[in-house]
């Protein structure tokens, strides 16, 4: 008997709260898959009757659903949900109100569903990855976790070095207006859903699959209508500067609002962010890495190659390039088409680099598979074992042409870092994609990888050392001195030439001008420990107009000992700090009251700051978009910069408030503020 269905009510308030997609909003159903959802049919006349009363029902996703697909799902009422496949059952009394429980299988392709009653009836939802849901890949069995990895709509990436990571904070925006239809747009614009859209919607239940889409598409280097263009210049012309986004959501509007053309610019940590932000509105559970000295291979054969001349002078012709830092993202998931032991988290990069099966991404890969030097494991894990295992051989070339490898202790993939759970501190991953150096394990890799550069290493101690040391208190707009630290524990005298430079340099290693230089040609130094400091001064006359927005100067000191021509090298970049914004918050902080926030920065610099400009951003506190004040004035040297700027909170809870301060001389400082919003 079939029911006679007048009205019905998609109960999406209830529905979206409990599949913890109410964020996107409540005015349309969006559920996760492998979990119930329910749907209200309110009857002509009659009422049901278990057993008697029937309705059929389908489930469609794609422009050519079928069910051996996956696309297509047809199925009646049951006594009970399944979970582990499409079905239907009643959970109301006999009666003219049907409380009809829907539940889409847990390998359901994910996108835009319409769901039919007996072919008279339609309506639309959307269907996401579930995390919470055990039978789902993505599936994380913390709380914690979730709410960090999945419902979290800002973060902290960290920039800077090594020797000193910089936290930036940042806006990933996944539950603002508009962002889960642009992600779906994403999807729906990749190449492979344009030549083949069938077979693509069916990839969509794969969770390996999806990831590997969005590390194609958040780039735009194979002309896909991909979401940034990256930009590595010093100029920025016909775009905005990678370091002037705070957040995911105004790059995915724009490029959603503008026919899909691509945003410009991007660098690494502004596509790992957007590809974070995607992840976690599609329900995949993710989040942002840093790697500090990451390897750039491009010819695979783990060593990144550099030749000095003997002012310490590098050849950049050569593609194999050490980053300062490099960002990525891990997604979580089962790897059902690997070994046993491989599932959890998944390294994959959105950054173009190398081409992969034809186009440029990368990943996803197993973390473990890195650590234990799988290199034949899909995806990319040769290249990802590269940026944290490759070894770095620097030859000097002298001037008569012979040539002698350079004694270096500088470590590629040092300080693996992401956010920590619930907490605005750094988390060291380091171990989860490398054994400590030196055990066994690590040998025992090496030898798996065939990593015969590593395999090979002798400890080279020629009895000269040398270290970089620096001096406290080194801010943008300081004068400062840094030592070369040299000494002889040899049994003779010696006499050498050190050659002590510094130079701007750009994240990505590309090195700019020079900072300060210093050539000894007659350092002696007395056997048995003899040690001399030598000091290089950097003024900021100097280094003002040479610094690239990443604010970091390359020091190098090279000792090269005049008797065996051998030579030892120290390197180190240092990272300038930017002055601090202050922020306070006025009034207090409930949902839908006016606030606002003071913001205060003192110019550092000996010199005027001009076109100076205060910007707030941060989810559910601003509208979903950015709130600028411009100052009218310069601001002179020693004096504050003092602005309010007024926002209203839409939502209760933990947030951050992302400030962004630009000007011409400083260029984009940033600071946040966690805020307690009050119901």
């Amino acid at each position: 008997m079939a029911l006679v269905i007048i009205t019905w009510d998609l109960a999406c308030q209830f529905n979206n709260t409990d599949h913890h997609t109410e964020l996107n909003g409540t005015d349309r159903l969006i559920v996760r898959r492998g979990q119930a959802f329910t749907i209200n049919l309110y009857l002509n006349s009659g009422s049901y009757q278990p057993g008697y009363s029937q309705l059929h029902i389908t489930a469609e996703t794609g422009p050519q659903p079928e069910e051996q697909y996956g696309t297509r799902a047809v199925f009646g009422l049951s006594n009970e949900i399944d979970d582990t496949c499409w079905s239907a059952a009643v959970s109301s009394p006999p009666g003219d109100t049907v409380c009809l429980s829907v539940c889409a299988a847990p390998d359901a392709p994910i996108g835009r569903y319409v769901l039919t009653l007996d072919g008279r009836i339609q309506f639309d939802f959307t269907l996401l990855f579930n995390p919470w849901c055990p039978r789902d890949v993505v599936y994380i069995d913390s709380e914690e976790k979730l709410a960090e990895y999945v419902l979290a709509q800002d973060g902290i990436i960290f920039r800077g070095d090594a020797e000193y990571p910089v936290p930036l904070a940042w806006y990933f925006g996944q539950f603002e207006e508009g962002i889960l239809d642009a992600c779906l747009r994403i999807l729906d614009m990749n190449p492979k859903h344009r030549r083949n859209p069938g077979k693509d919607c069916s990839g969509r239940r794969n969770v390996i699959y999806v990831t590997r889409v969005l590390s194609a598409m958040i780039n735009s280097n194979d002309r896909d209508y991909g979401v940034l263009e990256g930009c590595w210049k010093d100029t920025f012309d016909g775009g905005m500067s990678p370091m002037s986004w705070r957040g995911s959501v105004q790059i995915l509007r724009t490029w959603s609002s503008t026919s899909c053309l691509p945003v410009r610019f991007g660098q690494c940590w502004v596509f790992a962010a957007v590809a974070c932000s995607v992840s976690r509105a599609l329900g995949i559970p993710c989040r942002v890495v840093t790697n500090y000295y990451s390897a750039h291979d491009t010819n695979s054969n783990l060593v990144i190659e550099r030749y000095l001349n003997e002012k310490g002078e590098i050849d950049s012709s050569t593609r194999d390039m050490i980053w300062n830092y490099h960002c990525w993202v891990e997604s979580w998931m089962t790897r059902p088409d690997l070994p046993p032991g491989f599932d959890g988290w998944q390294a994959s990069d959105p950054t173009p680099q190398e081409k992969s099966e034809g186009v440029f991404c990368c990943g996803p890969v197993p973390v473990r598979a890195i650590k234990e030097g799988e290199l034949t494991f899909k995806y990319d894990a040769a290249f990802v074992f590269a940026e944290v295992n490759a070894d770095l051989v620097y030859t000097l070339k002298y001037n008569d042409g012979s040539t002698r490898k350079i004694v270096n202790d500088q470590k590629v993939g040092q300080k693996i870092s992401t956010k920590s759970v619930g907490r605005d501190e750094r988390e060291d991953i380091t171990h989860l994609y490398k054994y400590p150096e030196g055990s066994a394990e690590e040998r025992q890799v090496f030898e798996k990888a065939n990593h015969q550069n590593k395999l090979l290493q002798q400890k080279g101690n020629p009895g000269l050392h040398i270290t970089i040391k620096l001096s406290t208190g080194i801010r943008k707009g300081c004068d400062f001195d840094v030592f070369a630290i040299v000494s002889n524990n040899t049994e003779e005298n010696k006499k050498c030439r050190l050659v002590f430079a510094s130079r701007a340099v750009s994240y990505n290693g590309i090195i700019g001008r020079e900072c300060g230089f210093k050539d000894l040609l007659n350092v002696e130094l007395a056997p048995g420990g003899g040690e001399r400091k030598v000091p290089l001064s950097l003024n900021y006359s100097k280094y003002c107009t040479n610094l690239t927005e990443d604010n970091l100067i390359r020091l190098g000191a090279l000792l090269i000992d005049y008797s065996t021509k051998e030579a030892v090298m120290a390197m180190r970049d240092i990272v300038l700090d930017d002055p601090e914004i202050k922020i306070r918050i006025l009034g207090e902080p409930k949902e839908k009251r006016k606030l606002a926030a003071e913001l205060t920065l003192q110019n550092p610099l000996p010199e005027p700051l001009q076109g100076c400009c205060f910007t707030i951003e941060g989810a559910n506190l601003t509208g979903g978009s950015s709130i600028a004040e411009k100052l009218a004035s310069p601001i002179e040297p020693g004096q504050e910069a003092k602005v309010k700027i007024y926002f209203t909170p839409t939502q209760s809870g933990l947030r951050k408030l992302v400030v962004d301060f630009d000007s011409d001389k400083l260029g984009h400082v940033r600071g946040y503020k966690n805020v307690i919003i009050g119901k």
